[in-house]
C-alpha cells in the first residue's frame, strides 16, 4: 500500500485512498507542478511481480491515451517507482453512475436520453479506435457536479488487433450486464458493449437491472433464456418509443441488435419527439425463423468454465431475508421436483399480483376519451375523473377534427396515471394554418420535440450549422419561418440554423513576445475565455523576469475552443537563490507535444530545451487529425532525455487517407448504405422516396476522393420515376 503523504515522482502528492479494484488501488493526489488534483492508479503490491498483470496495466495506459474525449477519463502521465507501476488520471469529483440512479430515481427521462447520449458517444470513439470496453456498468461511469459523464476503467478493454488475446478461461465484466454472446463463452464484439449500454438504460428507467439471482451462472443464463421485462410494468408511463431502443439494444441475436453506439444515439436523437412517443413495439427479426430445439440445463450439467471467475455483486439484506436465502437454499438442497417450485411461485405471484392491482386501483385513472369534445367539455370530464387540466392548451392542425374540439391529450387518453396527473389538450385549427411556436435559445433536441407536438415530421426539419459566440453549442440561434408566422406542419418546412458555438481563436506567442501573466489573461478574456480555464504555474528561471510567461500550453499557432479550451502559463517567479549554476544538465525531462502541436511548433518546444535538429526525426502517416499535428511522440512525455545522444522521433499526421465515393445509382438504400458505410463513409438519406424509389444521385459525386468518415447524402427517386442523373 502507498502511503499517504508521499510525493510519487517528487510531483504527485498523496491525499488519499479513494477506492480499489480486482488489480490496482486508486488515490486522490495533487499535482503540485500543474496545481490541480489528480487521481493515481497504483497496481497492487501482490501484482508486482505477475507480468501478465502488469502488461494488462500497460495495456490500460496504452487504450486510454488513444482515447481523448471529454466523456472518457482522460489519463495524463504513466510511470514507474521504485517496482511500482501508476497512472495519474483526470479527477472526477462527483458519484458513479450506480450512486446517481440509487439517489435520484425517478430519473426525468429527458435527463437519461442525456446521459445516454455521452455514453455513446464515448463508447462510439473507442469502438473506432478498436478498443471494446467488455465491463461497461454503472459503477464505471462517474458523474462530475455537473453532470457531465466520464468513463473509466479501460484496464479489461483490449485492442482488437491483440489477436493472441482471449477470453476462453476468463470471464471478465459484471454478470448483470453481460451480453448472451459472452454469457456462452463467445469473444466480446461492439454490439456487447451495445448490449451493455441497453442494460444501464434499463436500469436508469427502472431503478433495477432486469436479470438478478443467487449465482453468477444463474444470472448468466437469464441473459440468453429470458425475454426482457418490460419498462413498462414498473413505470406505465415511459414513452413506447424509450422501450423500444431498449429492446433493440438488448436484443438476444446480435443480429437484431443496433450495430453500432452510433446507430442507437441516432435513435435516441428523437427518442422523445412528440411523433415517436406512441410508435408499434419493436419486435426482433433474426429469430423468426425455424423453431428450435434447446437442450435443456440441468443440475448436474457442467458449466462453461469462463464461470468460475465470475461474482455476483453483493447485496444488503436483512436478517429476516438472510433466513428466506438459506432456506431457498436448502430447499435446492433437498432437490424437489421442479415443477412444485414453479407452482408456488406462480400462487405468490398471482396474490401479490391481485393485492398489487387492487391497491393500485385507488391512486391511479384512465383517462377519459374527450376527443371531438369542446374544450370546456374536455376540462369538465378530466376534472370529474380526478385529473388537472393545463391552463393553456395548444393548437394542432387536423382534417378529421373540426375546429375548436379536442384532437388528442398528453398523456394520451386511455392511458392509466396518477390521480392529479396535469393533462395537455390539442385543440383542432381545422385545415388552418397555425402559429408558428418560437424554438431559438432552445437545445435542438427540445426544438424538434416542440415543432413535433405542432405536427412537424422530422423530415420537414432542417438543421444547419453556424458559428456563434454568443449562443451556446448546439442550441438554435435563429429559425425560419420565425416565431408567430403562420405555417401549415403538413406542407411546410423549417430551417433552424443551430451554433457550432464560438470560432477557434489562435493564440500568441506569449513567452517570445514578452507578455506579463496580467497582459496574457486580458488578452485571453477578450476572447471570450473565462478565468477558469486558465492555469497558472510558478518557476524560477535566472533568465526570464518575474512574472513574464516563459511557457505556454497548448503553444502559439493551434486553434483553441474560447468555450471548452484550457491554457497553461509557466510565468517566472525570478531567479531561485536555492539552486547553483556551476554545471550544466546534460539531460531533460520531455513534454506532451502530440495532438497538441504542429510539427514546427513541437521543434521549437524541443529545441528551446537544448535539443539539436539533427536529433529530431519525423515520420508523416495518415491520420485523421489536422495535417501537420503530431500523432505521437517517441521518447514519450515525461521521458528523460540526453542532450548529448538522445534521439526523438516524432509521427506527423499528413492527413486523413482518402476513399472514392462508390457508384450506387440505380441501387436500393439498404444497398446504397451496405456500400458507402463498407467504405468508410457516413449514409446520409437525402430527397425523393426512400421506401420505394431507387438512387439518382449522391453528394459528393460518384468517383469524388474524399476523406474516410465524409457524409454521403443519397438522394432517391419517386416510386414512379426510376431515372436518374447517374451523378457519374
Amino acid at each position: 500500500m502507498i502511503e499517504i503523504g508521499r510525493k510519487l515522482n517528487g510531483r504527485y502528492h498523496i491525499i488519499g485512498n479513494i477506492g480499489s479494484g480486482g488489480m490496482a488501488n486508486v488515490f486522490l493526489a495533487h499535482d503540485l507542478i500543474l496545481d490541480r488534483d489528480v487521481a493515481v492508479k497504483v497496481l497492487r503490491f501482490d501484482f508486482q511481480n505477475d507480468q501478465a498483470a502488469i502488461r494488462r496495466f500497460q495495456r490500460e495506459a496504452l487504450a486510454a491515451t488513444e482515447l481523448v474525449h471529454p466523456n472518457i477519463v482522460s489519463v495524463y502521465d504513466v510511470g514507474e517507482e521504485d517496482g511500482l507501476q501508476y497512472l495519474v488520471m483526470e479527477y472526477v469529483k462527483g458519484m458513479d453512475l450506480k450512486r446517481f440512479i440509487q439517489t435520484q430515481y425517478p430519473i426525468p427521462y429527458a435527463k437519461i436520453v442525456d446521459i445516454m447520449e455521452q455514453i455513446l458517444s464515448a463508447v462510439s470513439l473507442a469502438h473506432e479506435h478498436r478498443i471494446i470496453h467488455r465491463d461497461l456498468k454503472p459503477q464505471n461511469i462517474l458523474m462530475d457536479e455537473s453532470g457531465v459523464v466520464k468513463i473509466t476503467d479501460f484496464g479489461i478493454a483490449i485492442a482488437l488487433t491483440e489477436t493472441s488475446i482471449t477470453q476462453t478461461n476468463t470471464m471478465l465484466g459484471s454478470v448483470h450486464y453481460l451480453s448472451p454472446e459472452q454469457a456462452r463463452g463467445s469473444m466480446a464484439t461492439n454490439q456487447s458493449d451495445v448490449y451493455a449500454v441497453g442494460i444501464i438504460l434499463y436500469e436508469m428507467l427502472t431503478g433495477n437491472v432486469p436479470f438478478d439471482g443467487e449465482s453468477a451462472v444463474t444470472i448468466a443464463l437469464k441473459h440468453f433464456q429470458e425475454e426482457m421485462p418490460s419498462v413498462k410494468t414498473i413505470d406505465p408511463n415511459i414513452p413506447q418509443s424509450l422501450e423500444n431502443v431498449v429492446l433493440h439494444a438488448t436484443a438476444k441475436d446480435p443480429a437484431d441488435r443496433y450495430k453500432t453506439a452510433e446507430e442507437m444515439s441516432r435513435d435516441l436523437y428523437t427518442v422523445l419527439a412528440a411523433n415517436r412517443l406512441n410508435e408499434p413495439k419493436w419486435q426482433p427479426t433474426g429469430l423468426m425463423g425455424e423453431t428450435k430445439i434447446l437442450t435443456p440445463i440441468t443440475d448436474e450439467m457442467a458449466m462453461p468454465s469462463s464461470f468460475n471467475s465470475m461474482e455476483t455483486p453483493p447485496e444488503e439484506r436483512n436478517e429476516h431475508e438472510e433466513i428466506e436465502q438459506q432456506e431457498a437454499v436448502a430447499k435446492k438442497k433437498k432437490k424437489k421436483p421442479w415443477i412444485i417450485f414453479l407452482s408456488l411461485l406462480a400462487l405468490v405471484l398471482i396474490v401479490v399480483g391481485i393485492f398489487y392491482f387492487a391497491g393500485r386501483g385507488s391512486s391511479e385513472v384512465k383517462i377519459p376519451n374527450v376527443a371531438d369534445k369542446t374544450e370546456t367539455q374536455a376540462r369538465s370530464m378530466l376534472e370529474e375523473a380526478g385529473l388537472k387540466v393545463k391552463s393553456e392548451s395548444k393548437q394542432i392542425q387536423s382534417d378529421d377534427i373540426e375546429e375548436g374540439k379536442v384532437v388528442k391529450t398528453d398523456p394520451e387518453m386511455g392511458s392509466t396515471v396518477k390521480k392529479n396527473r396535469e393533462i395537455e389538450l390539442y385543440i383542432s385549427s381545422g385545415n388552418k394554418k397555425i402559429k408558428l411556436v418560437d424554438v431559438t435559445g432552445e437545445s435542438y433536441k427540445d426544438a424538434i420535440g416542440k415543432l413535433g407536438e405542432q405536427g412537424f415530421k422530422e423530415s420537414q426539419i432542417k438543421i444547419t450549422k453556424a458559428t456563434d459566440s454568443k449562443v451556446d453549442e448546439d442550441k438554435v440561434i435563429s429559425q425560419s419561418p420565425e416565431k408567430g408566422e403562420e405555417v401549415d406542419p403538413k406542407t411546410d418546412e423549417i430551417t433552424l440554423v443551430v451554433s457550432k458555438g464560438p470560432d477557434d481563436v489562435y493564440l500568441a506567442d506569449y513567452a517570445s513576445l514578452g507578455y506579463s501573466y496580467n497582459d496574457a489573461v486580458t488578452e485571453l478574456l477578450s476572447y471570450g475565455i473565462k478565468g477558469s480555464q486558465i492555469t497558472r504555474v510558478d518557476k524560477p528561471s535566472d533568465t526570464v523576469a518575474k512574472d513574464l510567461v516563459m511557457e505556454q500550453n497548448p503553444a502559439a499557432g493551434n486553434p483553441f475552443n474560447p468555450k471548452k479550451g484550457k491554457i497553461t502559463l509557466i510565468v517566472s517567479s525570478g531567479p531561485d537563490k536555492t539552486t547553483t549554476t556551476s554545471s550544466e544538465s546534460s539531460t531533460v525531462v520531455l513534454g506532451s507535444y502530440a495532438e497538441n502541436y504542429t510539427y514546427d511548433n513541437a521543434v521549437n518546444a524541443l529545441t528551446s530545451l537544448g535539443i539539436k535538429q539533427n536529433q529530431i526525426s519525423r515520420v508523416d502517416e495518415s491520420s485523421d487529425l489536422p495535417k501537420g499535428t503530431v500523432i505521437s511522440q517517441d521518447p514519450g512525455a515525461g521521458a528523460t532525455f540526453d542532450l548529448k545522444n538522445g534521439k526523438i522521433t516524432l509521427k506527423v499526421s499528413s492527413g486523413p487517407s482518402n476513399v472514392s465515393v462508390p457508384n450506387v445509382i440505380g441501387l436500393s438504400p439498404a444497398e446504397a448504405k451496405a456500400q458507402i458505410e463498407s467504405n468508410g463513409l457516413k449514409y446520409i438519406q437525402g430527397s425523393g422516396d426512400a421506401s420505394k424509389g431507387k438512387v439518382i444521385s449522391v453528394s459528393p459525386s460518384v468517383g469524388d476522393s474524399v476523406a474516410k468518415g465524409t457524409s454521403v447524402t443519397v438522394n432517391f427517386s419517386s416510386a414512379t420515376d426510376t431515372t436518374g442523373d447517374g451523378n457519374s
